[in-house]
């Protein structure tokens, strides 16, 4: 799948960018609560999922009472 094909916004996760939605969505990552079962690490090692993406998931994950697995 290119990135061109990729929605700018899966389901309730913030805006990252296509790259990194890609990557979820690859994963079969599509929400808040699917993200929270993953660990810092575990979405930087995936390829287009940068520290920008991850802190901004880390704040929407806050704002919902979550936060990441590790």
């Amino acid at each position: 799948m290119s990135t061109r094909d990729t929605p700018a916004q899966i389901g309730d996760l913030p805006p990252i960018g296509r790259p990194a939605n890609s990557a979820l969505l690859a994963a079969g990552i599509g929400s808040l609560a699917e993200v929270a079962a993953c660990s810092r690490s575990e979405l930087l090692a995936m390829h287009g999922v940068g520290p920008k993406a991850v802190r901004i998931l880390e704040a929407a994950l806050e704002a919902q009472g979550l936060r990441f697995a590790d």
